[in-house]
């Protein structure tokens, strides 16, 4: 992410099963999650946020096994980010 600049990057066929995974590297990883119990690892989205941008995060929520929402701050007072 540094190296390319990016504040949050989205992944797609993720397989982490913890919630809120804070890496060795310092991002926080946000991932969706299945709503069955035993459902495989797979299938899954992601968020990887930098330091920055778990700053400006305000919340987020996973719709299913395919879809995460994040809502983040902006230097513009009254307007909120949202990404999908």
């Amino acid at each position: 992410m540094r190296r390319y600049n990016l504040e949050v990057l989205g992944i797609s066929e993720t397989h982490w099963t913890q919630v809120g995974q804070r890496l060795t590297s310092g991002e926080l990883l946000l991932h969706s999650d299945h709503e069955e119990v035993n459902a495989p690892h797979t299938q899954r989205v992601a968020l990887m946020l930098s330091k920055q941008a778990q700053n400006a995060l305000i919340g987020w929520e996973s719709h299913g096994p395919r879809i995460i929402e994040a809502s983040f701050k902006t230097k513009k007072e009254g307007i909120t980010m949202n990404v999908i």
